[in-house]
């Protein structure tokens, strides 16, 4: 094992605004003695992962997802050059396909992150896992694929997002989209952590992601 000595917060705040995110005040110190919000989350916002009960690949929930497939070193992809709407290739893995071992991850860096505050680019002219690549996770048992964007495929093309989800969700590959802060990570290597909030029978869950670097 490596050492690792500083910690990369990959994640999203949940704010309003945010697509799938309502914050409701309904105690304050004022009139009740204490600060406390209600919370109306889409299962899918902000940085979050998906579970196989998503695209019905298998019955597995975000509640049955062990721990210990949310954990583990994670190699970072620069894929900085890919274009909007463009694809994520095997290509673009260089080097790491020569070293990449069983059961670790995968972060791809697109810098989509940035984009976060143009909400309708942020959705509709994301960069996307190709075909080929989302096979070469799966031969590989990649244990998690991390992006950017929210989503890791063309959510306005109903075909492939179900196409390129499943191959995933079905070769037990665990999906985190919406991450964000990967241009903070000045390794190759990190130790990644993406714990999902443990909702009964959730298709999905935001998640908290970090990697220790």
């Amino acid at each position: 094992m490596e050492n690792y000595n500083k910690i990369v917060d990959l994640t999203m705040p949940l704010k309003p605004g945010m697509r799938g995110v309502m914050l409701e005040t309904v105690k304050t110190v004022e009139n009740d003695g204490w600060n406390a919000m209600m919370l109306h989350l889409y299962s899918h916002a902000g940085t979050h992962m998906d579970a196989p009960i998503h695209f019905k690949v298998s019955e597995e929930t975000i509640d049955d997802i062990p721990l210990q497939r949310c954990i583990g070193e994670a190699w970072v992809v620069d894929a900085t050059t890919v274009k909007p709407k463009d694809e994520i290739h095997l290509n673009h893995l260089g080097d790491i396909i020569n070293n990449f071992k069983r059961d670790e991850s995968l972060l791809i860096k697109t810098g989509w992150s940035n984009v976060a505050s143009d909400p309708v680019r942020y959705r509709n002219d994301l960069p996307r896992i190709s075909e080929g690549l989302a096979y070469w996770c799966v031969a590989n048992q990649v244990k998690m694929l991390g992006v950017e964007p929210p989503s890791i495929a063309d959510v306005n093309n109903i075909e492939e997002l179900t196409h390129i989800h499943q191959i995933l969700l079905s070769g037990g590959v665990k999906i985190i989209e919406g991450l964000c802060n990967l241009d903070q990570i000045d390794r190759a290597k990190v130790m990644l952590y993406a714990l999902p909030l443990k909702v009964y029978h959730g298709d999905g869950a935001p998640a908290r992601v970090f990697a220790f670097v």
